[in-house]
């Protein structure tokens, strides 16, 4: 016959039943979130710690957020906010020497290749008609799902897919795309 060793770690593993929509939450809307903070720090790394900050005060104050529609705007104020401080509280250490530093040079893709492909691709957009225009942003800049896309819109789900189809279609034919590809 064996004995438990602790009753309370079958119940310790199981994560708390009220926070289940944050982490659902944070499962649906992590990526874009993440961008978000990319846009507000100089690299990568930063931007992680950034959005886990942000979502550390939002789960400390999951219960007192009444409107849970409103959440994407409570998590990008927040990191603002956070972005902020962060930007207050730095020390800046300057030290003289006898050389500059220089850094390292690692190959990677041209900047300016990559803004010239940016600028064509949402001129190329831009000349979408209003409609299509809307469901590519929203299907493939702020990465909705289809349905997503069709709620936001009041539209159909077959009807985000014949459009967005229909949009794609025309990028494709877009001879200002031509020499990128």
């Amino acid at each position: 016959m064996t004995t438990p060793v602790c009753t309370t770690a079958s119940r310790a593993a199981t994560p708390y039943p009220a926070y289940t929509s944050f982490s659902s939450y944070v499962r649906a809307r992590g990526p874009v979130l993440l961008r978000t903070a990319r846009s507000l720090t100089a690299n990568a790394s930063d931007a992680e710690d950034l959005l886990q900050t942000a979502l550390t005060k939002t789960y400390v104050a999951w219960d007192r957020i009444e409107d849970h529609r409103a959440l994407d705007g409570y998590v990008r104020r927040a990191l603002l906010n956070t972005r902020t401080s962060q930007w207050r509280k730095r020390k800046v250490d300057e030290f003289a020497c006898e050389e500059l530093p220089e850094p390292e040079v690692v190959p990677g893709p041209d900047p300016a290749d990559q803004q010239v492909l940016h600028d064509a691709m949402w001129r190329a957009v831009m000349k979408l008609p209003d409609r299509q225009r809307a469901m590519v942003v929203l299907r493939y800049y702020e990465d909705l799902s289809e349905a997503q896309t069709a709620e936001v819109l009041g539209v159909s789900v077959g009807t985000v897919k014949s459009a967005v189809s229909r949009a794609l279609g025309k990028l494709r034919e877009d001879p200002e795309l031509d020499p990128i590809r």
